[in-house]
């Protein structure tokens, strides 16, 4: 069965169980290159009364200039047997890697010509609406949080309104 849009109000992901654990692919898309990179810290809800979607990129991934240029990112929930896709689009880069290809993916697009895969169990269509990057300086309490950071810079988190949902 393909990927349907279904009205966003209906559309019930179990988010504890999916990031973290089974984790996402977030896409974006620029100047004719999709890059696909495995996400495993996302936030769903409604903020400013609108449904949307948090998610987090570090300025060293390639990734992080897509959603600089690009308006739209996507977030797809996989099944648990396509772990292969998630781990090739974890530990390789977009820069040197093709991972639509690499993957056998295929390509859809969304609202805003937001790119997506039809590989997917669900998928959001977000037009970024916020960013901001994170601090160390306004971290209350490091106890779970100062050990994600060392070398590598603070993520830039992406707030986007949910504009389209897909699912099986």
């Amino acid at each position: 069965m393909k990927l349907q849009p279904v009205d966003i109000q209906t559309l019930t992901p179990e988010i504890f169980s999916v990031f973290g654990q089974r984790n996402a692919l977030l896409t974006a898309g620029a100047e004719g290159k999709v890059n696909p990179m495995t996400i495993g810290w996302c936030q769903l809800g409604r903020l400013w009364s609108i449904p949307v979607c948090t998610v987090y990129v570090r300025p060293e991934r390639y990734t992080y200039s897509l959603m600089e240029q690009g308006d739209y990112f996507t977030v797809s929930v996989f099944p648990e047997e396509a772990g292969d896709i998630l781990r090739l689009c974890g530990t390789k880069s977009g820069r040197d890697v093709d991972k639509v290809a690499a993957c056998g993916l295929t390509l859809r697009r969304g609202a805003g010509d937001a790119p997506f895969f039809d590989e997917a169990e669900w998928v959001l269509v977000c037009r970024k609406l916020y960013a901001q990057d994170l601090s160390e300086s306004c971290v209350q309490d490091g106890t779970h949080i100062l050990h994600h950071y060392g070398a590598q810079g603070w993520h830039r988190m992406y707030v986007g309104e949910v504009v389209e949902a897909y699912a099986r």
